[in-house]
């Protein structure tokens, strides 16, 4: 049986924002499936700030992807043909699928999950995956939250962000979020939960954290970098942590990248500022797939998706995510 293939290859590193022409659809067919091999389907593909980095030639955590490779992405999908005995048919599974409409495997770095257990199975692909694993061990490992002290958390109504504010508010922190436009800001404090919402689109920032953090900032989890790390660096308390979660306002820089000008509050707030890459906690991924669980049983936790339908309209989610004009977790939808 042949099976039809439809796979988006980086066919250039893209010298700011990604392009449509730095992207080529390729189709084909797909290989048969061997012993120890299965067949995905791909549902949905995940969009995530660190794509800009994986297409540069930057140094990272990952190598970057080769020209012409299939682009690098997580994504979810459904077993539709096995010789593997570790996932038969009708499974739904989730790793780097990458950015394809399917693929045969041989099962390495995939992980099982009942979708019938979660509000959406596109859920796999925010608070159970990536995302959701990324605030909770970022905030719970770097940021070490006490019950009472105040979080700032950016790109607030985004995918990581609205995570966060949700479990800094589990336990028991004062939230502020950070984002842009009054829609945004009205869903952080209405649905999220959080204490105050600062539009840094139409509000001075550092004026407004002096408003809303009077006392100083305990914890700032980055998603984004730039002038909105510094103006929290002028309002740490002692002892303060911050997160590097992301820099996603210097991603698509042209030259060189905006490094934080008030770095020196660090040393007179005795503060820790501290880089993670979620890949270094996956082997804790049960504990916190276990406990967010939890809260979302509880209604402690909600998830937004944002969703693009078509893997050709991959560029165009890749941009949404990068202008801030997506609204919660960005997937394309196959």
């Amino acid at each position: 049986m042949t099976i039809a293939h439809r796979a988006l290859h980086l066919a250039a590193r893209p010298d700011g924002d990604p392009k449509d022409s730095d992207f080529e659809l390729r189709s084909g067919t797909l290989p048969a499936v061997q012993e120890g091999e299965l067949r995905i389907a791909t549902k949905f593909i995940s969009i995530d700030p660190a794509m800009r980095v994986w297409m540069s030639e930057a140094k990272s955590y990952w190598p970057p992807v080769g020209l012409g490779d299939v682009m690098r992405a997580s994504a979810i999908g459904e077993v539709m043909e096995s010789k593997h005995p570790k996932f038969p048919v009708g499974m739904w599974v989730n790793g780097m699928l990458g950015v394809q409409d399917g693929l045969v495997s041989d099962g390495k770095g995939l992980r099982a999950f009942n979708p019938k257990l979660l509000p959406d199975p596109a859920w796999a692909m925010s608070i159970f995956g990536g995302t959701g694993l990324t605030a909770y061990f970022g905030l719970k490992e770097i940021g070490q939250p006490k019950a009472g002290e105040t979080l700032v958390v950016s790109a607030a109504s985004g995918a990581v962000g609205s995570a966060v504010v949700q479990i800094g508010k589990v336990l028991g922190m004062r939230v502020v979020g950070i984002a842009g436009g009054a829609e945004k800001c009205a869903y952080v404090t209405g649905e999220l939960g959080a204490d105050a919402a600062i539009d840094y689109k139409n509000e001075d920032v550092g004026k407004a954290l002096k408003q809303h953090c009077p006392d100083g900032i305990d914890v700032y989890f980055d998603n984004v970098g730039g002038e909105i790390l510094d103006a929290v660096l002028k309002r740490l308390r002692l002892k303060a942590r911050i997160v590097l979660c992301g820099g996603i306002s210097q991603y698509n820089v042209i030259g060189d990248v905006r490094g934080p000008v008030n770095y020196l509050s660090l040393i007179s707030a005795r503060a820790r500022m501290e880089g993670f890459v979620i890949i270094d906690y996956l082997h804790r991924s049960d504990e916190a797939v276990a406990e967010l669980g939890a809260w979302t049983q509880a209604g402690k936790i909600k998830s937004k998706l944002d969703l693009i339908d078509g893997l050709e309209n991959f560029p165009t989610a890749l941009r949404r995510v990068y202008s801030g004009a997506n609204f919660g977790k960005q997937l394309v939808r196959l």
